[in-house]
């Protein structure tokens, strides 16, 4: 097959890649070896993690579409109260993690629909379920991607003039021979206060598998999963206890926090106040990642709420999950720690009445679009990373080190961002790193190899470091890097040059981020002041 732009992995990422591609008029081929498009916002059930002021500003005009477009799919197709069908910024999960936490399919329907028009016009190939496993490079560029049947049929060999790497870690990167760094650098490369003195490749951010649940009568106890034993005990070293409770350090303080878990509370909707700058929200554990509260929907739509489970007791620290020979046990065993956790809420949980166990814990693989009840694809929160024309670093943003001057207003500046530095523990033996950081920019050279010409990541795979990556993962951000990409292997199609060129040429990048703004991608955080 051939097309103008390939995109290999179909996230989020590398689906604003693709319809930013598309928009301009390209014929594009897309990838993705799970069932669904959309992957931490679906495959993965990772509601969005998002800035404070998404509803106003902060995010690209295609993003927005796509929350518009999940609040008016749930208007259109669900049974809501009156009440809840008037609110402005629906939240149907009532979650407090976002200002939006909805089943994850609703968000698979919308992204569907706005990649239709072109799958229907022939200008969009979309090949599901194939994963990349090899490339044809020459010299610095990247000729063509084979892709291979998830479930055995067969492979398929794409070629493009650009290929979008997308993929949540980095498959191209080892595949085309592309410089890449992994876990922490060493703060004599990159100058952050947080980071080691020596470089860590192999402490990497723990990943996790996403699970949904509700409550309901009757005993929905699975079956006691083989290694169960060894998870109840598991502590790490510097958690303070054991991994299963509910009690855990807070990720900024480290003291030991005792979380609630209170399924089905007869709470309001429209009271939750889903902003972290406010409060993390994770005091009731059920409300805090909760894609679906009952009381949003006319009595008896729904017998329970639906929450989703991402919580720290989940969070994979035996090893990486990539770039290690048993990558493959650690998926599996991050999968059987999951299943262990639920099995513990169901049966050793401590209860508000005193009792222990919550046998009617229902495990909601119909809402994961699984058959085994968890979320199709692990969360992963930290990929491969090209080393890049500009590397973004912790000094860049964070808010101990810039204080009143903000982040560093990078002049090639191709979107925006916010969120604090959050890094889970880690593979290495880390505890949480938790550092405010200043509303960024997203440099257009973090998108460029340092060496490759017409590769370019479109995910969590660009130029950060361990430590910026903390900041720069989350949804919105993801998808304007994605955009952004799509955007720039079209424009240098029209143009007739170069990414590396765009960034060098004060006319061509000039254009080029022009015709980001003209297709509503912010550039620059917004100053308020008289006029």
């Amino acid at each position: 097959m051939e097309a103008d732009v390939l995109v290999i992995g179909g996230g989020l990422g590398g689906v604003a890649a693709a319809l930013a591609a598309l928009r301009a008029g390209r014929k594009v081929v897309l990838t993705e070896e799970f069932d669904w498009l959309g992957g931490q916002l679906t495959s993965q059930a990772v509601p969005p993690d998002e800035n404070s002021w998404v509803e106003q500003f902060g995010a690209t005009a295609s993003y927005r579409a796509l929350r518009d477009g999940i609040r008016h799919y749930y208007r259109r197709h669900f049974p809501l109260t009156e009440r809840s069908r008037a609110w402005r910024h629906l939240n149907p999960g009532a979650g407090h993690v976002s200002r939006l936490c909805h089943e994850p399919r609703v968000a698979v329907a919308v992204l569907e629909a706005m990649l239709a028009p072109y799958r229907g016009s022939g200008r969009l190939r979309v090949l599901q379920p194939y994963r990349p496993v090899s490339a044809e490079t020459d010299g610095d560029r990247v000729g063509a991607v084979t892709v291979a049947h998830r479930d055995g049929g067969g492979e398929i060999t794409v070629s493009a003039p650009y290929v979008l790497d997308a993929t949540e870690t980095g498959e191209l990167l080892p595949l085309t021979g592309t410089e890449y760094v992994t876990g922490f650098e060493a703060q004599s490369e990159t100058g952050e206060p947080s980071a080691p003195d020596v470089a860590q490749p192999l402490n990497m951010q723990a990943a996790s598998v996403c699970f949904a649940l509700d409550h309901v009568d009757g005993d929905h106890t699975i079956d006691k999963p083989a290694r169960y034993g060894f998870w109840r005990t598991y502590q790490p070293d510097f958690w303070g206890g054991p991994l299963f409770s509910l009690n855990a350090p807070h990720p900024r303080t480290k003291e030991i926090v005792e979380r609630q878990f209170t399924p089905n509370p007869d709470d309001d909707p429209l009271a939750v106040v889903a902003d972290q700058r406010l409060s993390p929200g994770d005091g009731n554990l059920w409300t805090f990642r909760r894609i679906a509260a009952r009381r949003n929907f006319t009595d008896g739509a729904y017998e329970s709420d639906i929450t989703l489970v991402n919580w720290p007791m989940i969070d994979y620290l035996p090893g990486p999950v990539f770039d290690v020979p048993d990558a493959t046990e650690h998926l599996t065993a991050a999968r059987e720690l999951s299943y262990s956790f639920l099995y513990w809420l169901q049966t050793e949980a401590p209860r508000p009445d005193g009792g222990t166990g919550f046998p009617g814990l229902r495990l909601r693989g119909d809402v994961m679009g699984s058959a085994d009840g968890l979320a199709q694809a692990p969360y992963i929160r930290e990929s491969r990373r090209i080393r890049a024309e500009r590397t973004v670093v912790e000094q860049d943003l964070s808010l101990a080190v810039r204080g009143d001057a903000g982040a560093v207003e990078y002049p090639d500046s191709v979107g925006i961002g916010m969120y604090r530095i959050d890094l889970h523990p880690s593979t290495g033996g880390d505890h949480y790193l938790d550092v405010a950081s200043c509303p960024f920019r997203i440099p257009l050279g973090a998108l460029l190899p340092e060496r490759m010409e017409n590769l370019l990541p479109a995910g969590k795979n660009i130029g950060t470091t361990h430590i910026t990556n903390g900041c720069y993962r989350l949804h919105p951000v993801e998808w304007n890097v994605g955009e952004a990409a799509g955007a720039l292997a079209a424009f240098c199609l029209e143009r007739g040059t170069s990414p590396r060129s765009v960034r060098g040429t004060p006319d061509l990048l000039a254009d080029f981020q022009k015709r980001l703004t003209d297709q509503g991608v912010e550039l620059r955080w917004p100053e308020i002041a008289a006029y």
